[in-house]
């Protein structure tokens, strides 16, 4: 990994009140841009815009090879064929797309679509409405006391009925990296599709689409450096006879006429109107950084030892209750998530905060998760490549401020 990487991001660079350079240790919720994205994402504006596949001159001809060149980045760092890859507003987006397209057209009364107890809103509330339009109903993999899932029964949970089996791969609660390859197995047995939330395991690590054997993946741009405003759907090739358009409208259509219409092929079949462009870009010059200046097997232990060193320096605090997996955490995590005995989560954020230490509190959008673990809200520290062992020691020091002084 790039030694002075941090001076690339030139977010960074802010100070707090006190004085002190940003300590950005909300990664999990969005990571900050590389002077590289921002620099291509002004020069597609300034030098290169162009709508694309509409326009028969030079700079929409331009812009229309930009975007399939991202689309090709994005299949080759997934492993994955690029008429499998479908760009979407980010991981919601592409949820929301599996559960109504997909969902809504081939699950009746009596399917069962199997989630885990940990997941996001976005990987939840979607399913929610699907068995209410279609009269599926849901089961659950229950959370262990100790943060990971319990996998001993999946031949109990995973049936004939199953249908569709939808799981988060790391969750941004806890932090549990949970085991695809046994999941997925578990799903084809009954020939159930699979589907893979890999929105905080695609920053982190290496993803082989076709080592997990996925039907579906979805994770979102700018939690990986990328902008906002574009997220990736992998649809499997086996599937896409399933899954009719999302929405409809311009530049989807083969044939069109007053009664009826035809679609192109995917993924054109799949990005009707006009698709975010530059997003796309600047999410392909995001990963085109990350292949040049992160090796993602060595960016896992480095975030895994500044994980270790958080869980420490928290054990030996009192006060501090961490939840999750700690174990696993101190080899392959890169968030905690913890609370303070007798002070609000966001009172602890506030406080870090006038530290110039940014972390995220409150419920993570997984209600029904902290309601199983007992807890209301908790702060998340979450890490990535710019972070320092330095500026967790720091952290440590403003907790351990907080626990013998109070705010």
């Amino acid at each position: 990994m790039k030694k002075d990487i941090r001076k690339d991001f030139p977010a960074l660079k802010q100070k707090a009140a006190n004085g002190q350079e940003l300590i950005y240790f909300n990664n999990a919720a969005t990571t900050h841009k590389p002077q590289a994205v921002i620099d291509r994402i002004v020069k597609f504006y300034a030098d290169e815009y162009g709508t694309i596949y509409r326009g028969v001159y030079t700079a929409s001809e331009k812009a229309t090879s930009y975007y399939e060149l991202a689309r090709e980045k994005v299949a080759e760092f997934l492993n994955a064929h690029p008429e499998e890859i479908i760009f979407t507003k980010g991981t919601t987006e592409s949820l929301n797309f599996v559960a109504t397209a997909w969902g809504r057209e081939n699950l009746k009364h009596g399917d069962e679509i199997v989630l885990t107890q940990m997941e996001h809103h976005a990987n939840l509330i979607p399913w929610q409405q699907v068995v209410r339009h279609t009269g599926a109903t849901l089961k659950f993999i229950k959370v262990k006391p100790d943060g990971t899932l319990d996998l001993s029964n999946l031949d109990k949970i995973i049936t004939k009925k199953t249908k569709l089996v939808s799981v988060v791969h790391v969750s941004n609660v806890l932090g549990t990296h949970n085991d695809m390859i046994k999941i997925g197995k578990a799903a084809r047995v009954v020939g159930a599709r699979f589907l893979i939330d890999a929105a905080q395991s695609s920053p982190h690590q290496k993803l082989n689409a076709e080592e997990l054997d996925c039907d579906f993946l979805a994770f979102s741009g700018h939690k990986m450096m990328g902008p906002t405003g574009i997220g990736i759907l992998y649809i499997n090739k086996r599937a896409h006879s399933e899954v009719p358009p999302y929405q409809y409208g311009g530049g989807m259509v083969f044939e069109v006429s007053f009664e009826s219409a035809t679609w192109l092929n995917p993924p054109q079949k799949y990005e009707t109107g006009t698709p975010p462009i530059a997003q796309a870009i600047g999410l392909a010059e995001a990963i085109d950084y990350i292949q040049r200046e992160v090796d993602l097997d060595e960016l896992v232990k480095y975030e895994a030892g500044l994980t270790r060193q958080a869980i420490d320096g928290l054990s030996h605090l009192e006060k501090v209750k961490m939840a999750g997996p700690l174990d696993q955490l101190k080899e392959s995590g890169h968030l905690i998530t913890f609370n303070v005995e007798g002070i609000h989560a966001h009172d602890v954020s506030a406080f870090l905060d006038a530290q110039g230490i940014a972390v995220r509190a409150g419920h993570h959008c997984a209600q029904p998760l902290g309601k199983l673990l007992g807890i209301e809200a908790s702060v998340r520290a979450s890490f990535y490549c710019y972070n320092t062992m330095e500026e967790v020691e720091y952290f440590l020091k403003a907790m351990r401020d907080i626990c013998e002084k109070g705010i």
